[in-house]
């Protein structure tokens, strides 16, 4: 393998374990104050609430949730 070939395949590789996720992941929640809802990670790390994006990090978003006494996921 050339030098050349051996920089090109290395920045490849970074370029792929780098990339962000692109997967759309989605929980349902529950408390006794409502129904059952789905809150989903959106690509760009903020949390969708039934479809709707809320622009707030889906880490942050799932515990505020459960601060509130709602379950999360399994």
């Amino acid at each position: 393998m050339t030098y050349r070939a051996l920089i090109s395949f290395t920045l490849f590789a970074m370029y792929i374990s780098c990339n962000k996720d692109e997967s759309r992941t989605c929980t349902t929640c529950n408390s006794d104050a409502t129904a059952s809802f789905e809150v989903c990670r959106e690509p760009d790390g903020t949390a969708s609430v039934n479809g709707e994006n809320t622009g707030t990090d889906y880490t942050a978003y799932i515990e505020a949730l459960q601060e509130t006494g709602a379950n999360c996921g399994a």
